[in-house]
């Protein structure tokens, strides 16, 4: 064949992987928008996903399973779950996949594959939508606003209701407000619509009202005022951070849970995927979802107390500045923050080496921690060095973090990286909470001492961790396939 065949047939084949692209993404829609299923691959979202990325996060699927994972595969098995009478639900399609060429030969045709893997989801129980309020609208208020509305599909699981703010609400402000979800600096632009609506006092995100209720105090709310009845109240002013004052939040008519986007005192502190079943939605009312770096630290700490044993350890996380900090130099109550964070690294404290024991008691008392505040809005590193019961080699521990990300209950939580170039920006926008660095991982000669590198988006991954316990809270995690 000559170098011209080769490359016509090369153009032939691009054109039909990308026909089949097109015909997987209208397939991915199609189960969203008409039965609540929802699809990823391997943990990654694949709604509102163009051509190219799609066929980047099957290059991904490959290279982390060792066996190639070809979008013509994935058609084939999403059009399997389409025919089938499947509640709704939320199905790794990577996994499927992969198991499908392991055992394709115990099986007439992929039809059969997936109505046998599936075959529990019927005894699924009914789930009832949660009305939510988001209570302030800073950073990870609109990204979690974002997720909700790109992911509301038909209302089945959570419905953002509304969302509170303080200050007079005029045309002028209603505005910025929606300026500031459509247009995100480090994110990028919303995939979808908002318009301010002040006869209403709302937006109109993806032409859904949400209700913009301004108020100093939430005893000065009545949410069923506006329909909103039995409503989960996720907080992230940073403003209520005990139990005393959470509880006020929960008192305003039409309340009944509370989640704390930060560290709370008196509540549960959960790292969803580690410890949320030992908090029961039935018997609490009031939870936090700790922080962005404990979200990123403690399932890799899971994985390693459990495989190796740690007897103690430290942590330095290499942290994106935040709106805390000071844009130039001026006064802040604390140490070395009043410095400009766009030109300094700043060393500071981190409470999340003790916060883990909150949720891995076999933690208390042996991480140490610190902080360094880096010149990058977003994007952060957890450095972990750890002393080990069990001996243990950079293989080994690739070899069980890679299965925790494959299979088991950390899988939405821990991402494996295999990247020799990866950099900090380009974790940005994974909705996993911890993305192990295999490729950075040191091992001391005598195997009882090891160094990880774990990167976290720590606004992006985290809000995606809040949207879990969310749903946990809420009681609407719908059947899942992981």
């Amino acid at each position: 064949m000559s170098i011209n065949e080769t490359y016509e047939n090369e153009l032939a084949f691009q054109a039909d992987r990308r026909r089949a692209t097109v015909e997987f993404i209208k397939i991915v829609s199609d189960l969203w928008y008409d039965k609540s299923i929802e699809l990823v691959i391997f943990r990654n979202p694949l709604i509102d996903r163009n051509v190219s990325e799609i066929l980047n996060l099957h290059e991904y699927a490959g290279e982390f399973v060792q066996k190639p994972i070809s979008i013509f595969d994935s058609v084939e098995i999403a059009q399997a779950i389409k025919t089938l009478d499947v509640p709704p639900a939320k199905l790794d399609i990577g996994k499927l996949t992969y198991e499908y060429h392991l055992e394709e030969k115990k099986y007439s045709n992929a039809m059969a594959f997936v109505a046998n893997k599936l075959k529990d989801a019927s005894s699924t129980e009914d789930i009832t939508p949660k009305d939510v309020v988001l209570y302030g609208f800073g950073r990870i208020g609109r990204l979690v606003a974002r997720e909700l509305m790109t992911r509301t599909g038909k209302g089945s699981q959570l419905r953002l209701r509304a969302i509170v703010t303080r200050g007079k609400l005029d045309a002028t402000v209603l505005e910025k407000r929606a300026a500031l979800l459509r247009n995100d600096s480090v994110h990028g632009e919303f995939s979808g619509t908002v318009t301010a609506d002040l006869k209403k006092e709302a937006l109109i995100i993806n032409g859904t009202t949400v209700k913009i209720i301004s108020a100093n105090q939430p005893e000065d709310i009545d949410y069923t005022k506006y329909g909103i009845n039995n409503a989960l109240i996720i907080d992230n002013t940073g403003v209520f951070r005990d139990k005393v004052a959470l509880e006020r939040l929960k008192a305003s008519k039409g309340a009944s849970k509370v989640l704390l986007t930060a560290p709370g005192k008196g509540i549960p502190n959960i790292v969803y995927g580690v410890n949320h079943l030992e908090n029961n939605p039935d018997k609490l009312d009031i939870f936090s979802a700790a922080s962005c770096t404990t979200n990123a630290i403690t399932p890799v700490l899971k994985a390693m107390e459990d495989t190796y044993g740690v007897t103690s350890g430290h942590l330095e996380t290499i942290h994106a500045y935040t709106n805390d900090q000071n844009l130039v130099d001026n006064f802040h109550s604390k140490y070395r923050r009043g410095r400009a964070a766009a030109l300094n690294m700043v060393i500071t404290e981190t409470g999340a080496g003790k916060a883990v024991s909150k949720a891995l008691p076999s933690f208390e008392g042996k991480l140490t921690s610190n902080a360094i505040r880096v010149p990058v809005p977003n994007g952060s590193l957890a450095i972990l060095n750890l002393e080990l019961s069990s001996k243990a080699s950079i293989d080994s521990i690739n070899a069980t973090l890679k299965k925790y990300a494959l299979e088991g209950d950390l899988v939405e939580q821990i991402k494996y990286e295999m990247s020799d170039e990866l950099v900090s920006t380009d974790i940005i926008g994974s909705s996993a909470p911890s993305i192990y660095d295999s490729k950075a991982t040191i091992v001391r000669k005598d195997g009882k001492n090891a160094i990880l590198y774990i990167w976290y988006d720590n606004e992006y991954g985290y809000s995606h961790q809040v949207i879990r316990l969310a749903k946990y809270i809420a009681k609407v995690r719908r059947y899942t396939y992981y």
